[in-house]
């Protein structure tokens, strides 16, 4: 399991990977720190000035406010920017001051929960959302934030980090977006989509 690391550092972490690659976002994060060390020196920055670190992440214009109005809320209610009163809470108390502040959903509050918190959480990314729609998990239409409510009170306590992992690097290599193989699948005899893809020609 990912090595604890700071809550706030990884709920920022989150919105900047949002809609766009791990490389990305991960130069907008460098970006972000090299120019503000602490979260104290980020409090004086200006949108304009956020907006420009992490243009590297792609879409700056709108998490640049979305990450000031988190950390602005953060510094109000705790008086500092620091989530560690955090820990000794139960998941879903985590869970619901995380989804209070502005702009963070469920896939960001479970991330945090699973990869900065090793809380037993399932974040529904993009590739765990195509992945357990074509599996009939749940309906393929089914929203990210429905999903994540009824596969987080089905999966069992304890596989779910671990089943959010293997879904993502089988929604990257195997289960893709466009043109799945789902001929190399190995769990294509459990696929709901999966004979519907290849006979139409878009699964390989």
């Amino acid at each position: 399991m990912q090595q604890k690391g700071p809550i706030v550092d990884c709920l920022v972490g989150t919105v900047l990977s949002q809609h766009t690659s791990d490389i990305n976002s991960e130069r907008a994060w460098r970006a972000l720190k090299e120019r503000w060390p602490s979260w104290d020196a980020f409090a004086e920055a200006s949108l304009d000035e956020i907006e420009e670190a992490i243009r590297p992440g792609g879409l700056a214009r709108l998490k640049a406010p979305r990450i000031r109005a988190i950390l602005d809320e953060i510094l109000e209610r705790e008086g500092r920017v620091d989530l560690s009163n955090l820990e000794p809470l139960a998941d879903d108390e985590v869970y619901a001051y995380l989804r209070s502040l502005p702009g963070v959903g469920p896939k960001t509050a479970d991330c945090v929960l699973a990869f900065s918190m090793q809380r037993d959480a399932f974040p529904i990314d993009t590739h765990v959302h195509r992945v357990v729609g074509r599996l009939g998990w749940v309906p393929e239409k089914t929203s990210a934030e429905m999903a994540s409510r009824e596969l987080n009170a089905r999966i069992p306590s304890g596989l779910r980090y671990e089943l959010h992992v293997a879904m993502i690097e089988h929604g990257r290599r195997t289960c893709r977006a466009r043109r799945p193989l789902c001929s190399e699948c190995p769990v294509f005899d459990l696929c709901d989509a999966g004979p519907r893809l290849l006979a139409d020609s878009t699964g390989g």
